[in-house]
């Protein structure tokens, strides 16, 4: 019977061996750049790397340095997040290069306890900067470790608690290897997405079967175990979309609710009392309502049209001026960051 160190070892070692087996071309794993390191974990937070790896692309051709990401206005930082989705990510990673610009010099933080200091890195993100670009010996735990380390080892510990999240970093770090901590972290995370995924893992080609608990118990399905306690609410949102000689009439989000510091369209009711006698003879409800999914909301979109006179333009103008509303030509709207359910709506208006 093997014992709990060589029962590690083994583990560990095979990890890294699949890994050198089946590698994987990536640009940030190319570089030890502190800068590319954290903008790929940013990005790829709740974002599979097909996704992510053209946004990448495109921050690191904008903003090939924490210095032009940190002096570029949030609206364009948005707008190049847009369809990303999770926007608070985008506004911490702005914020965040201000802070390593103006107060740290443009220099990242070396270590795991002051790289978890700035704003939108958490234990996973430090870990992975700190191992990657700086050889630290500290483990990343995210949804892909959670699952391996839970079949492997037949853990049913809540991953969602606070007391399984310590349980799984605790392990992952007596498994890590001091001399090679960013490639055994880099293999964890690929190991769980590509041979022990969530839905049909390889368990045929996969080099840990023999010894693996779940597979041997048949418990492959039902772990690790995630207890969610996060409650879906319903919500209307009835849009009233404005046109006037060619301009619609915008709305940026404030703090305190979702999609933060992007536009939408004003609300009916809450922000359109003045246009009710306008509304009531001219508007109509586009046919088709939206629904869209968010981690804690379910949304159903209703647009209402309303067509104003081109004489009315100052009016309007004037009344959004008032209002905090912005009035923008259409050919312009493009600019603005917005949330993939408006992306919807113009897409099928044609705008």
């Amino acid at each position: 019977m093997k014992s709990k160190v060589t029962e590690n070892q083994f583990f560990s070692n095979t990890i890294l061996s699949w890994y050198r087996e089946n590698p994987r071309d990536l640009p940030w794993r190319e570089t030890q750049d502190p800068y590319k390191i954290w903008l790929s974990e940013i990005i790829l937070q709740q974002t599979r790397v097909a996704q992510g790896l053209p946004y990448y692309q495109a921050f690191v051709q904008t903003y090939p340095s924490v210095k032009e990401l940190a002096e570029a206005p949030e609206k364009e930082v948005l707008r190049l997040w847009q369809g990303l989705g999770y926007y608070s990510r985008a506004r911490n990673l702005h914020a965040c290069a201000q802070y390593i610009w103006r107060e740290l010099g443009g220099n990242f933080p070396n270590r795991y306890a002051t790289l978890i200091q700035l704003k939108g890195v958490g234990s996973y993100t430090a870990a992975a900067i700190s191992s990657f670009a700086f050889g630290e010996v500290q483990a990343v735990v995210d949804g892909n470790v959670f699952r391996v380390l839970a079949r492997y080892f037949g853990i049913a510990t809540n991953i969602s608690s606070g007391k399984g999240k310590k349980e799984f970093e605790a392990l992952a770090n007596q498994l890590i290897p001091k001399n090679s901590p960013g490639e055994f972290n880099q293999a964890m995370m690929d190991f769980g997405s590509r041979c022990c995924a969530p839905k049909n893992p390889s368990c045929g080609e996969c080099p840990l079967t023999a010894s693996c608990f779940a597979f041997q118990k048949g418990l492959v399905a039902s772990l690790p175990l995630k207890v969610n306690k996060t409650k879906v609410k319903d919500r209307t949102l009835n849009y009233l979309v404005i046109r006037c000689d060619g301009k619609l009439v915008w709305k940026k989000r404030g703090e305190g609710d979702i999609w933060t510091g992007l536009y939408d369209f004003p609300l009916l009711d809450q922000d359109s009392a003045p246009l009710q006698a306008d509304l009531n003879q001219e508007a109509r409800l586009f046919p088709k309502k939206y629904r869209h999914l968010l981690s804690h909301q379910r949304i159903l979109a209703c647009f209402w049209e309303l067509e104003l006179a081109p004489a009315k333009l100052l009016e309007l103008e004037q009344w959004c001026q008032k209002k905090g509303l912005e009035v923008v030509e259409v050919g312009k709207i493009d600019a603005l960051p917005k949330p993939k359910l408006i992306l919807r709506y113009l897409t099928d208006r044609e705008f």
